[in-house]
C-alpha cells in the first residue's frame, strides 16, 4: 500500500511509540498529586512543555497542552473574542478558506454578534498582507489566517500578516496544524501571538495538540473543573501523548532540512507527472506550498471514484480534508480559488512524507491517467466535453 495522506494524519514514528510506552510504563501518576509519583509526572510534564516551547521560539509558560488543533482553534479564536467584546471590540478578520475548525467557530460567532471578515485567497491560494492591514478597522479583536491550508498546501505570508497585526495592535492567531514540524516556525520572529498545532500531523499520536499564547494576552478555557494548565484547560494531562508529541517535533525540527528538500522533490516529480493529464490543473500556487503537498482538478470525473479506484491499485488518498470526508458538497477551498463546482468535484489531494519513495510516486503518475481516463470514458459529462456541447473550463 502506498500511503499519500499524510495531510489527514501521519504514522506515529518509532521514537514518538517508544516514548509513549516508556511514559505509560514508567510515568503513569497524576501530575496534579503531590506524592513523588505525581510530581515524577509534573516534571516530566514540565520538560515536555520547555522542550515544545523552544521547537517554536516561545517561553514554557506559553505553552497549552490540548486534544489536538481544533480545540486549540476553539480556545484561541474565542479567547480573543471574549477579550475583543470586553472593549467594545467585535471585528474579525479570517480568510475564505480557513479549516471548519476556524470557520465554524466563526460562523458561531457570527450568530452571538460578531462581524467576520472573510479575505479571498485568490487563485493562488494566497491573502497579502496588504489585504489583511486594509481589511483591519478601529473595532477588530482578531485576525486568524492559517500558516498553511490543509487542502492545497499554499503556504501564507505570515511574517508579513503578522508585523501588520502587531503594527495595529491586533491579536494574530494562525492556525499552523499543517506546517509545525515541516517548515520552520518562529513565534518571536513571525509576530504571532497566538498558534494551534496539533501531534499527528508530524508524526506524533492522535487526540494531542498544543496552544501557543503569548505572555499578556488573557486565555479563557473551554472545559472547566480543574486547575490544570495553570487553569486554562481543566482536565488531567495527557502525558503519554504529550512527551510523544514532544519527541516527534524533536525528530521533525532536527532533519526538517533534509527532508523537506527530499520531499519536496517527489513532490515536484509528482506535479510534474500529473500535469501531463489532458484537462488537468494543479491547485494553488506552484512555489509557496508545503514540501509534500500535491493537489489537482480533472475535469470530467468525480474525485471519489477516482479515490476508490486508486484505492484498489494500492494507493491511499483523498480529494481534501480528511474533517468533512462523506461530504456531497465541493470543497470550499477549491471554490474560494475560483474552480467551479463541476471542476471542484474531480480533485485528488496528495500528501507525502519521508516516508514516500520516487518508485512510490512513479507509481502514482502511472496510476492516476489511467484511472482518470477510464472515468472519464463512461462520464456523460466528459462526452459533452469532447463532443463540444460544453466547453472545456481546465
Amino acid at each position: 500500500m502506498i500511503y499519500a495522506d499524510n495531510a489527514a494524519t501521519t504514522r506515529m514514528s518509532p521514537h514518538a511509540i517508544r516514548v509513549m510506552t516508556q511514559t505509560a510504563q514508567n510515568i503513569w501518576g497524576n501530575p496534579s498529586s503531590l506524592y513523588e509519583l505525581g510530581q515524577a509526572a509534573q516534571e516530566a510534564l514540565a520538560d515536555a512543555r520547555s522542550r515544545m516551547a523552544k521547537l517554536i521560539g516561545a517561553e514554557a509558560r506559553e505553552v497549552y497542552f490540548t486534544s489536538g488543533g481544533s480545540e486549540s482553534d476553539n480556545q484561541a479564536i474565542r479567547s480573543c473574542a471574549r477579550l475583543g467584546a470586553a472593549k467594545n471590540r467585535k471585528h474579525i478578520v479570517s480568510t475564505a478558506f480557513e479549516h471548519h475548525a476556524v470557520l465554524h467557530t466563526l460562523k458561531r460567532l457570527e450568530k452571538e454578534g460578531y462581524e467576520v471578515t472573510y479575505l479571498p485567497v485568490h487563485e493562488s491560494g494566497i491573502v497579502t498582507a496588504q489585504e489583511v492591514a486594509a481589511a483591519i478597522r478601529p473595532d477588530t479583536c482578531l485576525v486568524t489566517v492559517m500558516f498553511a491550508n490543509n487542502e492545497i498546501g499554499t503556504i501564507q505570508p505570515i511574517r508579513e500578516i503578522g508585523a501588520v497585526c502587531r503594527a495595529a495592535k491586533v491579536p494574530f492567531h494562525t492556525d499552523a496544524v499543517q506546517a509545525v514540524g515541516h517548515v520552520r516556525i518562529d513565534v518571536r520572529e513571525m509576530n504571532i501571538d497566538l498558534l494551534s498545532l496539533s501531534a499527528h500531523k508530524f508524526h506524533g499520536p492522535r487526540g494531542v495538540g498544543a496552544l501557543y499564547c503569548r505572555t499578556g494576552l488573557p486565555l479563557y478555557p473551554l472545559i472547566e473543573g480543574g486547575a490544570q494548565e495553570r487553569n486554562r484547560r481543566a482536565g488531567t494531562e495527557n502525558l503519554m501523548g504529550i512527551r510523544a508529541m514532544a519527541a516527534a517535533l524533536e525528530d521533525m525540527v532536527a532533519g526538517m532540512d533534509k527532508n523537506a528538500a527530499y520531499v519536496s522533490g517527489l513532490r515536484d516529480r509528482l506535479i510534474e507527472g500529473l500535469s501531463a493529464v489532458p484537462h488537468s490543473a494543479l491547485n494553488g500556487d506552484r512555489e509557496s506550498r508545503l514540501p509534500g503537498n500535491v493537489n489537482f482538478c480533472f475535469e470530467g470525473i468525480e474525485g471519489e471514484s477516482l479515490l476508490l479506484l486508486l484505492d484498489q491499485a494500492g494507493i491511499s488518498a483523498s480529494s481534501g480534508s480528511a474533517c468533512t470526508s462523506g461530504s456531497l458538497d465541493p470543497s470550499h477551498v477549491l471554490l474560494a480559488i475560483g474552480r467551479p463546482h463541476e471542476v471542484a468535484h474531480g480533485s485528488l489531494r496528495l500528501t507525502l512524507s519521508e516516508e514516500n519513495t520516487p518508485e512510490e510516486v512513479e507509481k502514482i503518475i502511472a496510476e492516476v491517467p489511467r484511472i482518470v481516463a477510464y472515468l472519464r470514458g463512461f462520464s456523460p459529462i466528459w462526452q459533452d466535453l469532447i463532443s463540444g456541447r460544453r466547453q472545456h473550463l481546465l
